[in-house]
């Protein structure tokens, strides 16, 4: 984590504009869900928010697969290596409460099948950090004051800028980030996009993850301000848009 203190995230969640960028966009989450989710929410949705979801996480991995052949299944292999980890998503929500390192052992295996050596499935690398693994875990299973979109940012930056698999770890890092949207009741039926948020938005996104791995409270403050900008886009990609 980029915080020693004892509740880190909210330390990140007080620097200069981070809570009122936040709280803007979670009250824009909220009226959508409010007023287009209550009476449309299906399975269907859903299940298409994650199809959205999968085909824009693979283009930023590096897929020219579109999201027509997403949907048919007849993508390239990693709009393939995203379908599935999407199918297998929800069902790793009870995992995260009290084991997070092992939903993301099971999201590269997931995702990695056929790519990698049986071997390297969810095995972290020889020289990854092991210590911030175990400091994301902690944050991830521990109490904090800070907004479910801090905590999903902070998450997604990690794992990627960490990359503790040999493969993969954007699928991986996109997907934990979602599913700590869901866990931290933010989008509780995983009815926005943050995937395409962060696809619409792919220069800065990958700039300001350039600046979170390099370190300091600037990158990671401008990491944040850029996701609250992310995830109002990504709401704006919800299939209860149309």
């Amino acid at each position: 984590m980029p915080d020693a203190t004892p509740d880190p995230l909210a330390a990140l969640a007080s620097l200069e504009g981070v809570g009122s960028a936040m709280a803007g966009t979670r009250d824009g989450i909220d009226a959508m869900l409010r007023d287009r989710g209550l009476r449309r929410t299906t399975a269907d949705l859903t299940g298409e928010s994650l199809l959205r979801g999968a085909h824009a996480s693979a283009v930023l991995e590096g897929s020219a697969s579109s999201l027509e052949e997403s949907r048919a299944g007849s993508g390239d292999e990693v709009a393939t290596a995203a379908l599935r980890v999407s199918t297998e998503l929800m069902s790793l929500l009870p995992v995260l409460e009290h084991s997070p390192l092992q939903v993301l052992v099971r999201l590269h295996m997931t995702a990695a099948k056929g790519y990698v050596v049986d071997e390297d499935l969810g095995r972290p690398r020889a020289d990854v950090d092991r210590g911030r693994l175990r400091s994301l875990a902690s944050v991830l299973t521990g109490r904090t004051s800070a907004p479910g979109l801090v905590v999903a940012a902070v998450a997604h930056a990690e794992v990627l800028t960490l990359a503790p698999f040999v493969s993969h770890n954007g699928i991986v890092a996109r997907a934990l980030e979602r599913l700590v949207l869901v866990a931290r009741a933010v989008d509780p039926t995983s009815l926005t996009v943050p995937e395409a948020g962060h696809l619409a938005n792919r220069p800065q996104y990958e700039s300001n993850l350039r600046g979170y791995a390099q370190g300091g409270r600037s990158g990671v403050h401008a990491w944040l301000l850029y996701a609250a900008e992310a995830y109002a886009a990504g709401a704006e990609a919800s299939p209860l848009k149309g």
